[in-house]
C-alpha cells in the first residue's frame, strides 16, 4: 500500500470510530511517522496529496491555522480528476455535457420550490441582468446559478458531482463563445431560459423545470458547434 493508500486509510479508520471528525486535526508529522512507521517525508508527501483530493488542509507555522485539519470537499478533487481528463480527451467533451445534462434535469426535477437556495439563484439571475457584464463575468454568475438549482434538490452527492462537471468543463464553455455569431443575442436568450427554469421550479413543476434544463444545455453547446464526438472548435 502506498503512503498516501495508508494515510487515508487511517483517516477512514479515525472517522468511522468517532475519534477524528472533519474540522480535527491529525497528529504532528512525526508521531504519525511513528505510528504508522513510515518516514516523515513519507507523510508530507502523503498530505499534499490527501490536500489536493479536498481530504485535508495543511497549516505552516504556529497558531490557530497551523497543523493539518480534516476537511470535506470532494468537488476538488472531483473537478482536478474530470479536468485531466477531458484535457487528455480521455473523457470527451460531449460526454461530460451529456453527463450533466442527465444530472442537472434529475436537480430540476426534484428541487423545491421552498428552498433557501432559490432566493440565492434569483438574485443571481438579478445580476446577470446587469448592464455592461463581459462574457467571463456571465458566465461565472451562470456556473452559481446552475450549482445553486443543483443544491436546491438537497442531495449533496448530487451537488458535488455537478460542481466538478461545471468546473471541468468551464474553461471549454469560455472558449466556445468564440464560435458564437451574436453573444449578447445568446445571453439574451440564456437569461430568458434561466428565468423560465428557476419559474417552473417555483411553481413546483418538476417536469416542466427538466425539460428546460436540458434544452438550455444542450441548446448552448449545440449553438456553439461541439461536435457528437466529443471536440471543441476554437476559433483563433
Amino acid at each position: 500500500m502506498r503512503t498516501h493508500q495508508l494515510v487515508l486509510s487511517w483517516i477512514e479508520a479515525e472517522l468511522s470510530e468517532g475519534r477524528l471528525s472533519v474540522g480535527g486535526r491529525l497528529p504532528a508529522e512525526r508521531t504519525l511517522a511513528e505510528q504508522l512507521k513510515v518516514s516523515r517525508t513519507s507523510v508530507r508527501e502523503a498530505i499534499r496529496i490527501l490536500e489536493a483530493m479536498g481530504v485535508v488542509r495543511a497549516g505552516v507555522g504556529s497558531g490557530p491555522d497551523a497543523g493539518t485539519v480534516v476537511i470535506s470537499d470532494p468537488t476538488a478533487a472531483l473537478g482536478s480528476a474530470l479536468r485531466l481528463h477531458v484535457a487528455t480527451q480521455h473523457l470527451p467533451v460531449a460526454d461530460i455535457v451529456e453527463t450533466r445534462v442527465l444530472l442537472e434535469s434529475w436537480a430540476a426535477s426534484r428541487a423545491s420550490p421552498e428552498a433557501p437556495e432559490l432566493e440565492a439563484a434569483g438574485s443571481l439571475l438579478e445580476e446577470m441582468a446587469a448592464v455592461g457584464l463581459d462574457v467571463d463575468e456571465f458566465l461565472a454568475l451562470d456556473v452559481r446559478f446552475h450549482l445553486a438549482l443543483a443544491d436546491a434538490a438537497g442531495n449533496a452527492v448530487v451537488s458535488a458531482m455537478m460542481g466538478s462537471l461545471r468546473e471541468s468543463i468551464q474553461r471549454y464553455a469560455a472558449q466556445l463563445t468564440s464560435n458564437l455569431p451574436d453573444w449578447e443575442a445568446t445571453a439574451s436568450r440564456l437569461k430568458a431560459e434561466h428565468r423560465e427554469i428557476l419559474a417552473a421550479i417555483r411553481n413546483d413543476d418538476g417536469d416542466r423545470a427538466a425539460q428546460l434544463v436540458a434544452a438550455h444545455i444542450e441548446g448552448y453547446y449545440r449553438e456553439a458547434g461541439l461536435a457528437s464526438g466529443g471536440t471543441v472548435p476554437i476559433r483563433p
